[in-house]
């Protein structure tokens, strides 16, 4: 599988579509491919935006030196 689309990732992370469309005006979020008014998310850039922001405390993500 390339990738998920938005609705898909919206269910895999719990949050709404609206959430995501909102991250991508923001640029926030993972990286996603546009083509025409079809929005997908390549898992590639999913795996590594979750690797991003794995945490052991409140304090915050992970250092990249820790995984």
């Amino acid at each position: 599988m390339f990738g998920l689309s938005t609705e898909k990732l919206a269910a895999r992370w719990n949050k709404s579509p609206r959430t995501l469309e909102q991250w991508r005006w923001l640029g926030k979020g993972p990286v996603f491919l546009k083509i025409g008014a079809g929005v997908i998310y390549p898992m590639e850039g999913i795996e590594k935006y979750e690797a991003e922001r794995l945490c052991q405390n409140t304090s915050g993500p992970l250092s990249s030196e820790k995984f």
